[in-house]
This record gives structure tokens, C-alpha cells and sequence, in this order.
């Protein structure tokens, strides 16, 4: 496996959950770190807890949303660092009710953070890494990016939606270098949907560590190598 020490990784969604366990063991691992999430407070903890590591890092309060935010968490994060590496699509958001139940709002939201937000991403790191010949984009979809169920029709077209954003740039930045992978991740013990973690009902679900250790394994894959796909889920979990 290659050493991936020294690399920078922007990561969104970063402040808690599965974007937390990836910001963690990235730093772990020797690699800076760009934070973006919404909420300061849970951006400047994290940032504490990664000074115990090696890997240096910054945290930039952004609304995925807004694509002039967007945009100036990569260019700061770029003046920061001088090169950023690895693009990790994080940040995701869903509302779980029959279609005749989904307000326009609801649809928009959904949409703006699945779908637009990885287009504004996918983008602008398409310019940026073609133009280094190098770079790894990791978007964390879910396993309903090829299924469907009931109550989650808006969900599931966004990340039919960004799923198909990610397997069309991979055609497009292969023959520069860059590679792009996607993880589809089952159940996942997060505050996902208002969940609370570590509930006895999702004491079997997978855990954001996990899908962390999956980023790493994947980014640390040969540089003749890519894995593009991965699905990941709890045993107990019927698929």
C-alpha cells in the first residue's frame, strides 16, 4: 500500500459523523486536513482532537448550498496548503416521506446538498486536478444509489443523481491521472435523519469508523491502481 503522509484531503460534512471518522484517521495517517461543515463549535472541536496527530489542518465554515462558499473554502484551502490531493464528497442530507408528502423546500434542500453541491465539487477539482495530473475524489454515496424504497423517492433520485455525476467524471479524468471512486455505504450508526448514535437499534449498524477505514484503504491503494467502487454494509442489513 502507499504511503498517503504529507497529502492534503478536503473533506465536507466534516464536523461530525462520517465525515469526522474520515477527517480522524486521515490525520492519523499523516495527511493535512481542510474541514468544511456548517456548525464552528463542532469544526474548531475537531480541530483539537487532530492536533494530537502529526498532520496539520484548517476549518473553514462553509454552506454547501452557496456556491460562492464553496468556492472559497477551495481557495483558501488551496492558499493554505498549496495543493490539495484528495477531494472526500461527504456532506449529505434526506427527508424520508411518501412523494405526495415532500414539500418543494424539501426537494430543493436535498437536492442543493446531493446533487449540486457534488456537481460544484466534482468541477471544480475536475480543472484543478487535470491540471496536476494527479488527485483522488471519494464521494460517499449510499447503497440506495442503485435501489429505491418507500418514502424515500427524493432521497434515492439524488443519489441516483450523484452517483452518476461520479461514474461519468471518472471516464473524464482517468486518462489524466486522476482517479475517482465511490463508497456505497448501508445503515451507518450516525445522527443521520435525527438518529442518535450508539441507540440500542443501531448497535449492529455499521459505524463512521468503518466507512473511514475504507476511505484510508482506498486512498492508500497502488498508484496503478483504483478501486472505483465500493459497497460496504452490516451483516445484519437484507440488501
Amino acid at each position: 500500500m502507499e504511503s498517503i503522509a504529507n497529502k492534503t484531503a478536503i473533506i465536507s460534512g466534516a464536523s461530525k459523523g462520517i465525515g469526522r471518522a474520515i477527517a480522524l484517521e486521515l490525520a492519523k495517517n499523516g495527511v493535512n486536513t481542510i474541514l468544511i461543515a456548517r456548525s464552528e463549535e463542532e469544526l474548531k472541536s475537531l480541530e483539537e482532537e487532530i492536533k494530537a496527530f502529526s498532520a496539520e489542518t484548517v476549518s473553514i465554515v462553509c454552506d454547501i448550498t452557496n456556491e460562492r462558499e464553496i468556492l472559497n473554502s477551495i481557495e483558501k484551502g488551496i492558499e493554505r496548503f498549496g495543493k490539495i490531493d484528495f477531494l472526500i464528497n461527504n456532506a449529505g442530507t434526506g427527508t424520508f416521506k411518501n412523494i405526495d408528502e415532500v414539500s418543494i423546500e424539501e426537494y430543493d434542500q436535498i437536492m442543493d446538498v446531493n446533487v449540486r453541491a457534488t456537481f460544484i465539487f466534482l468541477r471544480e477539482f475536475s480543472s484543478i486536478m487535470k491540471t496536476q495530473k494527479s488527485g483522488h475524489i471519494i464521494t460517499i454515496a449510499s447503497d440506495v444509489s442503485t435501489r429505491t424504497f418507500e418514502t424515500g423517492s427524493v432521497y434515492c433520485s439524488s443519489k441516483y443523481a450523484q452517483n452518476a455525476l461520479n461514474l461519468a467524471v471518472r471516464k473524464e479524468l482517468r486518462p489524466h491521472g486522476v482517479k475517482v471512486s465511490v463508497i456505497y455505504p448501508g445503515i451507518v450508526d450516525t445522527y443521520f435523519n435525527n438518529s442518535i448514535p450508539g441507540s440500542d437499534k443501531m448497535s449492529e449498524y455499521l459505524k463512521p469508523e468503518d466507512i473511514a477505514n475504507s476511505v484510508l484503504y482506498i486512498l492508500s491503494a497502488p498508484k496503478h491502481v483504483v478501486i472505483d467502487e465500493l459497497v460496504i454494509h452490516p451483516l445484519k442489513q437484507e440488501y
